[in-house]
């Protein structure tokens, strides 16, 4: 635990505010506390918090303008609400808005010690879903809203576009998140082996069942069971998985006594269920029993306005502290493209151009997609788009950016060096792109005398 940086407690109730203090001082934090908004950025001009804790409802500065000022002023500082008990909207408006989470008020001192310990600089990065785009705005809000309840929930969605992570945010917003969250991927288990895997079995059961084993359903008890890619599942194992969540027990493979339950089950899948259960590869009991709060998660290309925040989150994510950016090139290549892989893809691409870079400025030669798909042709050379909206968008970029170009090595008098830097690029990157405009015969400025 980092304790030189203070957590910034920002609450106008005294009482409140000293308790607050004195809990996370208990834990071993440094706590800094102040009455507003105000003297929030007061101290901000003094102080580098690893938290920012703040109640919303203050005289002369209220928490979400404060956050507001937050988000611009300390980006990398986590910032927490504290709102009354009930109040999703301004919970998802603040995570809109860059909060990395929310307490509702009254809320347990373990509750506030388990976030603090989760978001503080020494803990992993916060995974909660980035909410920039106006469909995962609404998305977000469906979420939180359904969190409060102990309803199943069928999470869909192509692959790779988080439903796992949107699993884990409405159990961490549920009343179940201080108990177990346990995640089973359905196609990745063989069918022999899921079973005994979700139910657990007893001693002697099967061959090489040298001990009792406990299932994922017990594991899971008192929290949330995350069935993923359940239409993965075998019809008959879907009918035992159907009398557990009936009957609300769960017996052993092996076993006599049933052992209560006390959970809630979410299941994702990257197919249409309905149209499972109506060619007959779904069984249509579990699917009503299962899909009692639909969530659809869109694909990355449905919620641009996600791309470049996740970008900048990947890369803080992987190189942390070394202040990378995107080049305006970089940004336009990864707003056109159509992200088939979605997250999972970009996650990937990002990873790449971290390992391609040169210095701190990821620019468009460091952008690699996917090898066969259209687009990523395209940017390499290979072959040529067909004329569709989105090839059109990629030419214009590349002829955008050869002007830029050009236009530049004419004002420095052909000189590679000097137009380099004023382009924010690296001399490697300026001859790699040179050398390609050549090839499709581009006249270059100062070629001779280079």
């Amino acid at each position: 635990m980092n304790t030189q940086q203070p957590i910034l407690v920002v609450e106008d109730d005294d009482a409140l505010r000293e308790a607050l203090g004195d809990t996370l001082e208990l834990a071993g934090y440094a706590v800094t506390s102040v009455r507003n908004g105000r003297e929030a950025l007061a101290q901000l001009a003094d102080i580098r918090p690893q938290l920012i804790l703040s109640d919303v409802q203050m005289p002369e500065m209220d928490g979400l303008e404060l956050l507001k000022t937050c988000r611009a002023q300390h980006p990398d500082a986590p910032f927490v609400l504290m709102t009354a008990f009930g109040d999703v909207e301004i919970a998802v408006d603040a995570m809109r808005r860059g909060a990395a989470d929310f307490l509702a008020k009254p809320f347990e001192a373990d509750a506030l010690l388990a976030l603090v310990e989760k978001l503080t600089p020494d803990q992993a990065a916060a995974d909660a879903p980035v909410f920039e785009d106006a469909s995962s705005h609404s998305v977000a809000e469906l979420a939180l809203r359904v969190a409060q309840s102990d309803a199943s929930i069928v999470i869909s969605g192509e692959s790779g576009v988080g439903k796992e992570v949107f699993a884990r945010l409405i159990h961490d917003h549920s009343n179940r998140a201080s108990q177990p969250f346990v995640a089973i991927n359905c196609a990745a288990i063989p069918e022999s082996m899921l079973e005994s895997i979700l139910f657990g079995y007893e001693k002697g059961a099967f061959t090489g069942a040298h001990t009792a084993r406990p299932g994922k359903f017990e594991h899971a008890n008192g929290g949330t069971l995350l069935l993923d890619e359940i239409s993965e599942m075998d019809l008959g194992l879907q009918a035992k998985l159907l009398r557990v969540l009936q009957e609300r027990e769960v017996e052993r493979l092996g076993g006599k006594q049933p052992l209560p339950l006390d959970i809630r089950v979410l299941a994702t899948t990257n197919r249409d269920l309905a149209a499972e259960v109506a060619a007959g590869n779904f069984r249509e009991d579990l699917f009503y029993r299962l899909n009692v709060f639909p969530l659809h998660i869109p694909p990355l290309r449905e919620r641009r306005g996600d791309i470049l925040p996740m970008c900048r989150r990947f890369m803080q994510e992987m190189a942390p502290g070394e202040g990378l950016a995107l080049d305006s090139f970089a940004e336009e290549l990864l707003m056109q493209y159509h992200w088939p892989g979605n997250v999972r893809e970009l996650h990937n691409v990002v990873q790449r151009a971290l390992i391609l870079r040169n210095g701190q400025t990821v620019d468009a030669t460091s952008i690699l997609f996917e090898p066969g798909t259209p687009a990523a042709d395209e940017v390499a050379g290979e072959a040529p788009l067909e004329e569709t909206g989105e090839a059109a968008l990629v030419d214009d970029l590349k002829i955008r950016e050869m002007e830029l170009i050009i236009n530049t090595l004419n004002a420095e008098n052909g000189s590679r060096k000097d137009a380099a830097a004023r382009l924010g690029i690296s001399p490697r990157t300026l001859r790699y792109k040179l050398a390609r405009f050549r090839e499709q015969g581009v006249s270059i400025p100062g070629a001779a005398s280079a």
